[in-house]
Protein backbone atom coordinates (compact mmCIF):
# COMPACT_ATOMS: atom_id res chain seq x y z
CA UNK A 1 0.00 0.00 0.00
CA UNK A 2 1.18 3.66 -0.68
CA UNK A 3 3.28 4.98 1.76
CA UNK A 4 2.02 7.92 3.33
CA UNK A 5 4.91 11.07 3.71
CA UNK A 6 2.90 13.76 5.41
CA UNK A 7 -0.46 14.08 7.06
CA UNK A 8 -2.00 14.49 3.57
CA UNK A 9 0.75 13.65 0.93
CA UNK A 10 1.45 10.00 -0.32
CA UNK A 11 3.47 8.52 -2.53
CA UNK A 12 1.92 8.34 -6.40
CA UNK A 13 -0.52 4.83 -6.35
CA UNK A 14 -3.13 6.19 -7.85
CA UNK A 15 -4.35 5.00 -11.47
CA UNK A 16 -6.93 7.27 -13.10
CA UNK A 17 -9.01 5.64 -15.98
CA UNK A 18 -10.66 8.63 -17.96
CA UNK A 19 -13.04 7.59 -20.73
CA UNK A 20 -13.58 10.14 -23.51
CA UNK A 21 -16.50 10.19 -26.06
CA UNK A 22 -16.41 13.67 -28.46
CA UNK A 23 -14.45 15.68 -25.45
CA UNK A 24 -12.14 17.66 -27.91
CA UNK A 25 -13.49 21.02 -25.73
CA UNK A 26 -11.97 19.38 -22.52
CA UNK A 27 -10.25 16.75 -22.37
CA UNK A 28 -6.66 18.35 -22.52
CA UNK A 29 -8.02 20.41 -19.27
CA UNK A 30 -9.31 17.57 -17.62
CA UNK A 31 -5.47 15.52 -18.16
CA UNK A 32 -3.56 18.62 -17.09
CA UNK A 33 -5.60 18.90 -13.93
CA UNK A 34 -5.19 15.09 -13.02
CA UNK A 35 -1.79 15.19 -13.94
CA UNK A 36 -1.43 17.87 -11.14
CA UNK A 37 -2.44 16.09 -8.49
CA UNK A 38 0.85 14.03 -6.70
CA UNK A 39 -0.91 11.46 -5.59
CA UNK A 40 -1.38 10.54 -9.57
CA UNK A 41 0.32 7.47 -10.92
CA UNK A 42 -0.45 6.91 -13.78
CA UNK A 43 -3.67 7.94 -16.58
CA UNK A 44 -5.09 5.42 -18.41
CA UNK A 45 -7.30 7.81 -21.30
CA UNK A 46 -9.10 5.55 -23.32
CA UNK A 47 -10.87 7.45 -26.35
CA UNK A 48 -14.48 5.60 -27.20
CA UNK A 49 -14.34 5.82 -30.77
CA UNK A 50 -14.64 10.20 -30.75
CA UNK A 51 -15.33 11.48 -33.93
CA UNK A 52 -15.04 15.62 -33.05
CA UNK A 53 -11.13 15.29 -33.51
CA UNK A 54 -10.67 14.01 -29.92
CA UNK A 55 -8.51 11.07 -30.81
CA UNK A 56 -6.22 13.52 -32.86
CA UNK A 57 -5.75 15.80 -29.50
CA UNK A 58 -4.57 12.89 -27.36
CA UNK A 59 -1.73 12.21 -29.68
CA UNK A 60 -0.17 15.78 -28.27
CA UNK A 61 -0.05 13.69 -24.50
CA UNK A 62 3.81 13.65 -24.15
CA UNK A 63 3.57 12.53 -20.00
CA UNK A 64 5.46 9.44 -19.76
CA UNK A 65 2.34 8.17 -17.07
CA UNK A 66 -0.31 8.82 -19.71
CA UNK A 67 -1.40 5.84 -21.65
CA UNK A 68 -4.09 6.14 -24.43
CA UNK A 69 -5.83 3.16 -25.73
CA UNK A 70 -8.31 3.75 -28.42
CA UNK A 71 -11.91 2.20 -29.72
CA UNK A 72 -12.11 2.29 -33.26
CA UNK A 73 -15.94 2.59 -32.26
CA UNK A 74 -18.26 4.28 -29.47
CA UNK A 75 -19.11 1.38 -27.17
CA UNK A 76 -19.73 2.95 -24.03
CA UNK A 77 -18.30 4.38 -20.63
CA UNK A 78 -18.83 0.44 -19.10
CA UNK A 79 -16.60 -0.48 -21.79
CA UNK A 80 -14.10 2.45 -21.89
CA UNK A 81 -13.98 1.69 -17.96
CA UNK A 82 -13.33 -2.67 -18.60
CA UNK A 83 -10.46 -1.22 -21.15
CA UNK A 84 -8.73 1.20 -18.73
CA UNK A 85 -8.92 -0.94 -15.48
CA UNK A 86 -7.34 -3.86 -17.78
CA UNK A 87 -3.93 -1.93 -18.27
CA UNK A 88 -4.04 -0.38 -15.09
CA UNK A 89 -1.08 -1.19 -12.62
CA UNK A 90 -1.91 0.96 -9.99
CA UNK A 91 -2.43 -0.26 -6.29
CA UNK A 92 -5.56 2.20 -6.16
CA UNK A 93 -8.03 2.64 -9.11
CA UNK A 94 -10.66 5.75 -9.79
CA UNK A 95 -12.56 7.12 -12.61
CA UNK A 96 -12.66 10.39 -14.21
CA UNK A 97 -15.18 11.95 -16.75
CA UNK A 98 -13.38 13.98 -19.04
CA UNK A 99 -16.03 16.67 -18.68
CA UNK A 100 -14.46 17.95 -15.42
CA UNK A 101 -18.18 17.98 -13.56
CA UNK A 102 -16.15 16.57 -10.64
CA UNK A 103 -12.58 17.94 -9.21
CA UNK A 104 -9.54 15.72 -9.22
CA UNK A 105 -8.38 18.18 -6.30
CA UNK A 106 -10.76 15.96 -4.07
CA UNK A 107 -8.25 12.93 -4.93
CA UNK A 108 -6.45 13.01 -1.67
CA UNK A 109 -9.44 13.33 0.84
CA UNK A 110 -10.82 9.75 -1.69
CA UNK A 111 -7.91 7.70 -1.00
CA UNK A 112 -7.44 8.75 2.83
CA UNK A 113 -9.89 6.17 4.04
CA UNK A 114 -8.29 3.71 1.87
CA UNK A 115 -4.87 4.11 3.25
CA UNK A 116 -5.92 4.26 6.68
CA UNK A 117 -7.46 1.01 6.22
CA UNK A 118 -10.85 2.03 6.77
CA UNK A 119 -12.31 1.20 3.42
CA UNK A 120 -11.87 -0.62 0.45
CA UNK A 121 -13.90 1.26 -1.83
CA UNK A 122 -14.55 4.80 -1.61
CA UNK A 123 -17.68 6.42 -3.11
CA UNK A 124 -17.45 10.51 -3.82
CA UNK A 125 -20.68 11.68 -3.11
CA UNK A 126 -21.80 14.60 -4.82
CA UNK A 127 -25.12 15.17 -2.47
CA UNK A 128 -24.29 14.45 0.82
CA UNK A 129 -27.83 13.60 2.77
CA UNK A 130 -29.24 13.43 -0.41
CA UNK A 131 -29.36 17.64 -0.96
CA UNK A 132 -29.66 18.36 -4.31
CA UNK A 133 -27.01 21.11 -5.98
CA UNK A 134 -28.71 24.16 -6.79
CA UNK A 135 -27.14 23.92 -10.57
CA UNK A 136 -28.62 20.61 -11.23
CA UNK A 137 -31.79 20.12 -12.47
CA UNK A 138 -34.57 18.85 -10.67
CA UNK A 139 -35.27 15.99 -13.01
CA UNK A 140 -31.56 15.09 -12.88
CA UNK A 141 -31.16 14.90 -9.03
CA UNK A 142 -34.89 12.95 -8.44
CA UNK A 143 -33.94 10.33 -10.76
CA UNK A 144 -29.94 9.83 -9.39
CA UNK A 145 -32.51 9.55 -5.83
CA UNK A 146 -34.28 7.36 -7.02
CA UNK A 147 -31.67 4.82 -8.46
CA UNK A 148 -29.17 5.14 -5.49
CA UNK A 149 -32.43 4.57 -2.89
CA UNK A 150 -33.55 1.46 -5.03
CA UNK A 151 -29.50 0.29 -5.02
CA UNK A 152 -29.35 0.51 -1.74
CA UNK A 153 -33.10 -1.68 -1.06
CA UNK A 154 -31.68 -4.41 -3.29
CA UNK A 155 -27.47 -4.02 -1.83
CA UNK A 156 -28.00 -3.52 1.70
CA UNK A 157 -25.26 -0.10 1.27
CA UNK A 158 -26.19 3.15 2.40
CA UNK A 159 -25.02 5.56 -0.24
CA UNK A 160 -26.05 8.69 -1.31
CA UNK A 161 -24.88 9.03 -4.56
CA UNK A 162 -24.84 5.33 -5.92
CA UNK A 163 -24.03 7.32 -9.58
CA UNK A 164 -21.06 8.94 -8.82
CA UNK A 165 -18.48 9.25 -11.55
CA UNK A 166 -15.70 9.15 -8.47
CA UNK A 167 -15.23 5.55 -7.06
CA UNK A 168 -12.09 4.69 -5.67
CA UNK A 169 -11.33 0.66 -5.16
CA UNK A 170 -8.10 -1.01 -3.90
CA UNK A 171 -7.13 -2.58 -7.30
CA UNK A 172 -8.10 -6.06 -5.64
CA UNK A 173 -11.44 -5.28 -5.90
CA UNK A 174 -11.68 -4.58 -9.15
CA UNK A 175 -9.24 -7.98 -9.81
CA UNK A 176 -12.78 -9.75 -8.07
CA UNK A 177 -15.23 -8.03 -10.84
CA UNK A 178 -16.25 -8.75 -14.12
CA UNK A 179 -17.99 -5.97 -15.88
CA UNK A 180 -20.08 -7.02 -17.97
CA UNK A 181 -22.23 -3.74 -19.30
CA UNK A 182 -21.12 -1.31 -21.81
CA UNK A 183 -23.03 1.86 -21.02
CA UNK A 184 -24.06 3.73 -17.56
CA UNK A 185 -25.55 0.56 -16.61
CA UNK A 186 -21.68 -0.13 -14.98
CA UNK A 187 -22.49 1.96 -11.94
CA UNK A 188 -25.29 -0.37 -10.11
CA UNK A 189 -23.05 -3.43 -11.84
CA UNK A 190 -20.03 -2.73 -10.13
CA UNK A 191 -22.10 -1.31 -6.94
CA UNK A 192 -24.16 -4.43 -6.70
CA UNK A 193 -20.88 -6.51 -7.36
CA UNK A 194 -18.93 -4.93 -4.53
CA UNK A 195 -22.10 -5.55 -1.98
CA UNK A 196 -21.78 -8.59 -2.71
CA UNK A 197 -18.36 -9.43 -2.29
CA UNK A 198 -18.53 -7.82 0.86
CA UNK A 199 -16.19 -5.02 0.37
CA UNK A 200 -16.17 -2.16 3.13
CA UNK A 201 -17.23 1.16 1.50
CA UNK A 202 -17.32 4.27 2.68
CA UNK A 203 -18.20 8.32 1.08
CA UNK A 204 -16.77 11.28 1.03
CA UNK A 205 -18.61 14.69 -0.11
CA UNK A 206 -16.38 15.80 -3.16
CA UNK A 207 -17.24 18.93 -5.29
CA UNK A 208 -19.04 18.84 -8.21
CA UNK A 209 -20.19 20.93 -11.43
CA UNK A 210 -22.75 19.94 -13.16
CA UNK A 211 -23.49 20.30 -17.01
CA UNK A 212 -26.12 20.53 -19.34
CA UNK A 213 -27.14 18.10 -22.21
CA UNK A 214 -26.63 21.43 -24.40
CA UNK A 215 -23.19 21.45 -23.01
CA UNK A 216 -22.29 17.91 -23.99
CA UNK A 217 -23.92 15.57 -21.01
CA UNK A 218 -24.66 12.25 -22.50
CA UNK A 219 -26.82 10.24 -19.86
CA UNK A 220 -30.76 10.08 -20.69
CA UNK A 221 -33.58 8.90 -19.76
CA UNK A 222 -33.11 5.07 -21.44
CA UNK A 223 -30.23 4.86 -19.41
CA UNK A 224 -32.19 5.18 -16.36
CA UNK A 225 -34.56 2.43 -17.59
CA UNK A 226 -31.64 0.39 -18.32
CA UNK A 227 -29.88 1.46 -14.57
CA UNK A 228 -33.08 0.07 -13.32
CA UNK A 229 -32.69 -3.44 -14.87
CA UNK A 230 -29.06 -3.40 -13.86
CA UNK A 231 -30.04 -3.08 -10.35
CA UNK A 232 -32.82 -5.83 -10.43
CA UNK A 233 -30.47 -7.98 -12.53
CA UNK A 234 -27.33 -7.67 -9.76
CA UNK A 235 -28.20 -7.26 -6.58
CA UNK A 236 -29.99 -8.76 -4.05
CA UNK A 237 -30.09 -8.38 -0.55
CA UNK A 238 -27.12 -9.75 1.33
CA UNK A 239 -27.33 -12.48 3.91
CA UNK A 240 -27.61 -10.98 7.25
CA UNK A 241 -23.96 -10.71 8.88
CA UNK A 242 -22.11 -10.94 5.67
CA UNK A 243 -21.81 -7.30 4.72
CA UNK A 244 -19.98 -5.18 7.17
CA UNK A 245 -22.28 -1.76 8.13
CA UNK A 246 -20.92 0.79 5.72
CA UNK A 247 -20.31 4.37 6.71
CA UNK A 248 -20.69 7.78 5.60
CA UNK A 249 -18.08 10.11 6.22
CA UNK A 250 -18.83 14.03 6.70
Amino acid sequence: MCRVEAELQVEPCLAVVIPCFNEADHVMECVARVLAEPIVKEVLLVDDGSTDGTDQILKSVTDERVQVVRHLVNHGKGAALRTGFAHATAELLTTQDADLEQDPGDFQKLVRPILDDHADVVYGTRFPGGRRHECQRFVHHWANQFLTRFSNLLTGLDLSDMETGYKVFRSEVLEGIQIEEDRFGVEPEITAKIALAGWRVQEVPVSYSPRTVAAGKKIGWTDGVRAVFCILKYSRRPKRGKVEFRTRLS
